[in-house]
């Protein structure tokens, strides 16, 4: 019996998993820091003109994205992020540099790690 309740989660959970790729889009992901060098001159505001905590922007939980990528997740969306050191549930309020395509940027402190992740699923939560 127990095999059976073994073999039936496995079952659920590997359809789960490929229904998630299935509707999740594959990205790559870097991160940024609110500083002009990165941004642009008003780093305090997102290019949605999102009022950041310079002390903490990595609280607000935002993202950027490659202009391409704006159709499907619009500003305020809300979308999961898998395969990277940030995992996890973020909003897109902020969009990048137009020589950019398919790319996501996650807005983290000064002080984290920085990183850079090829294949990274983003999917768009309802």
């Amino acid at each position: 019996m127990k095999k059976l309740l073994l073999f039936s989660y496995l079952i659920i959970m590997f359809a789960s998993l490929s229904a998630f790729n299935e509707m999740a889009d594959t990205v790559v992901c870097t991160v940024y820091n609110a500083v002009p060098e990165q941004t642009n001159s008003d780093p305090e505001h997102t290019a949605f003109m999102f009022k950041l905590d310079l002390n903490n922007p990595y609280k607000h939980r935002i993202i950027a994205v490659s202009r391409d990528l704006l159709k499907k997740y619009p500003k305020g969306t809300k979308v999961y992020i898998d395969g990277t050191r940030y995992d996890g549930i973020y909003t897109v309020m902020d969009k990048m540099n137009k020589r950019y395509t398919n790319r996501i940027d996650i807005l983290i402190n000064g002080d984290m790690p920085i990183g850079k992740w090829d294949y990274v699923k983003i999917i768009k939560i309802k």
